[in-house]
């Protein structure tokens, strides 16, 4: 498993820049005043999942899988 290693060190290290970007996004937003929201801006309006980490990490965690599977099932020999 030491192969794993540093591609999984890499992988975690995204997943911890997007959860701190998502988090400092989170805190630039301004509160909400006298019961009245902001505007949605158009690009959220129109692609509302694209912005949402969860969704991110989840995609970077399948790649990971799917590169590690392709590479076992690659490397098996019959």
């Amino acid at each position: 498993m030491d192969i794993w290693t540093v591609p999984m060190i890499i992988i975690i290290t995204i997943i911890c820049a997007i959860g701190l970007a998502s988090v400092r996004k989170w805190h630039r937003v301004d509160p909400v005043v006298d019961g009245e929201d902001s505007a949605i801006p158009e690009a959220i309006e129109e692609h509302p999942f694209t912005l949402n980490p969860i969704i991110w990490v989840i995609l970077v965690a399948l790649m990971f899988m799917f590169i590690v599977i392709f590479y076992y099932a690659a490397s098996s020999s019959y």
